[in-house]
């Protein structure tokens, strides 16, 4: 197989993985009788899910053209470049949002204490990130993928942490 080839059955595994799953759904729903037919039509549903996860993922990675490793560990991100780096936890995260600097695009992630961390989108592991941010209380994973791939000029800040204010 070639490598261009191999390479592209790579990237798109997820994806392929989760139709075949579909696929076998709908055959096992067509053997007759109620029970496979509910059982395949779960089966199906799961892989479409999977398939939409998938593609999400499939269109927030990026070709790898930015300096540094990302890492993400347990909740723990990590950006180690070679100019800066640093780490913080999702649940010390305060904001979200993706900013341009020139040609080059930029995750702010902003702690609840400290320096924001400045992340490269097309770091080598950066798209470990798509369900590091997912994970975020209310964001929405489509809105990664679309602020991707809008090519927005300036800062967007996709997610905030709710604050929550006591009563006295």
């Amino acid at each position: 197989m070639r490598p261009a080839v191999a390479e592209g059955f790579a990237r798109w595994r997820e994806v392929i993985l989760a139709a075949a799953v579909a696929l076998v759904g709908g055959w096992l729903a067509l053997r007759g009788g109620w029970f496979f037919a509910a059982l395949g039509g779960l089966i199906v549903v799961l892989g479409l899910a999977l398939a939409l996860i998938g593609w999400r993922r499939l269109q927030f990675s990026q070709t790898v053209s930015d300096p540094g490793l990302v890492q993400v560990v347990e909740g723990q991100l990590a950006y180690m470049g070679p100019f800066g780096g640093g780490f913080v936890g999702l649940t010390d995260l305060a904001e979200l949002a993706l900013i341009r600097a020139g040609s080059a695009r930029f995750w702010r992630l902003t702690p609840l204490q400290g320096a924001p961390l400045m992340v490269p989108v097309a770091a080598l592991g950066a798209d470990a990130l798509f369900d590091a941010f997912a994970g975020l209380p209310g964001l929405d994973s489509q809105a990664l993928v679309d602020v991707l791939a809008a090519g927005a000029t300036g800062d967007r800040v996709l997610w905030r942490r709710a604050v929550r204010v006591g009563r006295s």
